[in-house]
């Protein structure tokens, strides 16, 4: 039997620390109770905080923990899971200072032949493993509200927020909230096997196909630099989305050329003008869908777009579904 530890601190997001250690504790048992056989159960967990003192959550719950994390031989832990920063991020990575060193031990494993997913975090719990010095270089996600924060924080992560759950190496990160189930049924899969993780997710009625936080962002303005030409242009952009404008136009009201418009946007916002206004104009279909009735083809005129089946292929690939399904799940 495999041990899950989770590490536990005050600000911690409480459900992602209680609800990850009843997945990984009823893997292979609540499937077997409800068909009348044995359970067999693959993990055992322990709650790990310093000095093995108390937690307090951010929702006010206080969590008693089962032991130190100092005293944990971090070559012989199977599993470390570091949960959700749910106070204040700076706030908790400034009183964790010594966590922090702990956990950068857990960067060159020495029973990881196998390649096994020994360190995992949900949603800002990458924080802590960025601050650690385990994501450099490696590919990572985290809630994609806090996702500009991380990047200008982290710039040595490989960042991509639209990811539910990523896997490098022996690190897994998971997104947003509530995404500790998806991490956990991806754990359990890769530790106890495909059978136990499918069991586990019909058992507690888990949507195992989700693979995008894509359906739940917000455009990410991209506002943090000094550039005030580029600003100007966004002001633009964001007021203008539905009119007809291309490069050539852009450039024009920027006083640019087409070729310094494109390397200072792209140096200021990290995308070609011509994907900014897409992320405009997909945020503002998004608000249509959600606060509307209007029909799919009228939303892709008020956006800009004259052509249905190809705004439909740019709104799946920004949001990971068609606009009529993303309309079903959180239309009012």
């Amino acid at each position: 039997m495999q041990t899950v530890f989770i590490i536990g601190f005050d600000g911690a997001l409480a459900s992602a620390i209680t609800g990850v250690i009843d997945l990984f504790r009823l893997a292979g048992v609540t499937w077997a109770r409800i068909h009348g056989e044995r359970p067999v159960p693959y993990f055992t967990t322990r709650l790990l905080t310093r000095n093995g003192d108390p937690c307090r959550c951010i929702n006010g719950i206080t969590l008693f923990s089962d032991g130190g994390w100092e005293e944990l031989d971090t070559a012989r832990a199977d599993l470390v899971i570091v949960p959700t920063i749910g106070a204040p991020i700076d706030q908790v990575l400034a009183s964790n200072t010594d966590l922090i060193g702990w956990l950068s031990q857990l960067k060159n494993p020495n029973n990881n032949s196998a390649g096994q997913v020994r360190v995992a975090s949900n949603c800002t719990g990458a924080f802590l493993l960025a601050e650690a010095g385990l994501l450099n270089n490696k590919e990572a996600t985290t809630h994609w509200g806090f996702s500009n924060r991380f990047r200008q924080l982290y710039p040595q992560v490989n960042l991509n927020p639209e990811k539910l759950v990523t896997v490098d190496g022996h690190i897994a990160c998971a997104g947003g909230g509530m995404a500790w189930w998806d991490l956990g049924v991806h754990l359990i899969e890769r530790h106890a096997g495909a059978q136990v993780a499918r069991e586990l997710a019909k058992a507690f009625v888990i949507d195992a196909g989700r693979n995008s936080q894509a359906p739940y962002s917000a455009l990410q303005t991209k506002r943090y630099h000094s550039d005030t030409v580029i600003l100007k242009l966004q002001d633009w952009l964001e007021e203008h989305y539905g009119e007809s404008a291309n490069l050539q136009s852009l450039a024009a009201l920027s006083g640019l050329t087409t070729r310094s418009l494109i390397r200072r946007f792209k140096l200021a916002t990290g995308e070609t003008p011509t994907s900014y206004l897409q992320s405009i104009r997909i945020e503002a279909a998004r608000s249509h869908l959600e606060n509307s009735r209007l029909p799919v083809e009228d939303v892709t005129r008020l956006v800009g777009y004259e052509d249905v089946s190809s705004f439909s292929r740019l709104f799946r690939k920004h949001t990971g579904v068609a606009p009529g399904a993303y309309r079903s799940r959180f239309g009012r």
